[in-house]
């Protein structure tokens, strides 16, 4: 499984923005789908963005329009970019390949908290 760390998030008012990040650890990171993540506490996990090899992307209904993720393949890196927050956007982000392995390990994550 690729091993990847994500950063960026933190504590925002509403309407506010973020971009967070996620570094992979693989020299094969063109070839690999990503996608975004997110948990909500008592929630499950859901995905939210995903970039094909390809960079096509595709998001969930919830946060079409708002948040746009990127890839930078001479980086290994993953983005998402994140405005117009809103407080049910409180979770903690994680990237991971998409799509993901059989049994993933997830990373930390990154907490993003909007409130006021």
């Amino acid at each position: 499984q690729v091993q990847v760390v994500e950063s960026g998030g933190g504590l925002v008012k509403p309407g506010g923005s973020l971009r967070l990040s996620c570094v992979a650890s693989t020299r094969l990171f063109s070839f690999y789908g990503m996608a975004w993540y997110r948990q909500a506490r008592g929630e499950q996990r859901e995905l939210v963005a995903s970039i094909s090899t390809s960079y096509g992307t595709h998001y969930a209904d919830s946060v079409k329009g708002r948040f746009t993720i990127s890839r930078d393949n001479t980086k290994n890196t993953v983005y998402l970019q994140i405005i117009s927050l809103k407080p049910e956007d409180t979770a903690v982000y994680y990237c991971l390949t998409n799509p993901p392995p059989a049994n993933p390990v997830w990373g930390q994550g990154t907490q993003v908290t909007v409130s006021s």
